[in-house]
């Protein structure tokens, strides 16, 4: 009795000091707007679309070229639906924010119709998206002796599972969608431990082996048939900064590696100048702030190994 005596006590006076906490605090509250984009509905979207991609690996087992097409044609029924308005909601709510005001404001845009039209041009992506992963399962499987099949890189790989999220999230980033293709590759992340920001332009035939660890900038550009192993960063070397000392963005910040480079565990290679040439190799734990002509091998000198009897 004394413990449900305290409860009704202290949890309403705890409660009503949370709530405080959302008028003192309302930076991080999101209260009395249009609805946002729904992370778990997202995540659902992602799922159906590796549902088409690898159409016989994931949920749906038994297809064949006779019933495959009512399948995926009832995903895309689906998924027009949940993309538009999931789409709507983050136009609604990149409108309000450039114009402080809410739930579109006085605005005369169609968000509905808008996301509707997004909608429509990144279905219109997934034939050559599936193409672009298609080389990327290939070029793992050609890089890795480890691998069996294609099949085990499908069901195992968490860098094809990264890629395949970032490859459809620049799709939308290029779309100029909002938050939602952050919020897809953010959900890659927490899943693979890998860091791809979906501005990042990626070629044909892209290999993370490994992976975990792996960070790849926003402006980052990466041309086909590259290699990277765990722990690699492709990141910033600094942010410029305005005359008040706000970060000036939309700036290329990342590097650029040309064709055939291979980027073994934990190099660092920094800066919107610095351009990797083609068919170089970046050997372990190289930290890198200047370009490197095609063709070159950079390693770190062999640090002397001592050996002591205990």
């Amino acid at each position: 009795m004394a413990t449900d005596l305290r409860r009704k006590e202290e949890l309403p006076e705890l409660t009503a000091r949370i709530i405080e906490t959302y008028q003192t605090n309302g930076k991080i509250n999101h209260l009395g707007h249009c609805p946002l984009p729904n992370l778990s509905t997202v995540v659902d979207i992602v799922e159906d679309l590796k549902e088409i991609i690898f159409p016989g690996y994931r949920r749906r087992q038994n297809l064949h070229l006779g019933n495959v097409a009512y399948h995926v044609g009832d995903l895309i029924d689906s998924l027009h639906d949940a993309l538009t308005q999931q789409f709507a909601r983050a136009l609604r709510h990149e409108f309000d924010l450039r114009n402080n005001s809410s739930c579109g404001g006085d605005s005369e845009i169609d968000f509905e119709a808008l996301g509707q039209t997004k909608t429509l041009e990144f279905l219109d992506k997934v034939p050559g998206v599936r193409e672009l992963l298609a080389s990327d399962v290939q070029a793992a499987y050609d890089g890795d002796p480890a691998a069996t099949s294609l099949d085990e890189i499908i069901f195992c790989y968490p860098g094809l599972e990264a890629i395949t999220v970032q490859r459809l999230a620049h799709e939308l980033y290029l779309l100029q969608v909002p938050i939602i293709p952050r919020m897809m590759t953010e959900w890659a992340h927490s899943r693979t431990g890998i860091d791809i920001h979906p501005g990042a332009n990626i070629g044909p035939s892209f290999f993370i082996d490994h992976g975990t660890g792996v960070v790849i900038g926003e402006t980052t550009d990466i041309a086909a048939n590259v290699k990277i192993y765990q722990g690699v960063t492709l990141g910033a070397l600094s942010f410029p900064k305005d005359e008040n000392g706000n970060i000036i963005r939309g700036r290329k910040r990342h590097p650029t590696i040309e064709e055939r480079v291979v980027i073994y565990a934990n190099a660092t290679i920094l800066g919107g100048d610095t351009v990797v040439g083609a068919g170089s190799t970046i050997g372990a734990s190289v930290s890198l702030t200047r370009s490197v002509r095609p063709n070159t091998l950079v390693t770190v000198e062999k640090p002397s190994l001592r050996f002591l009897e205990k």
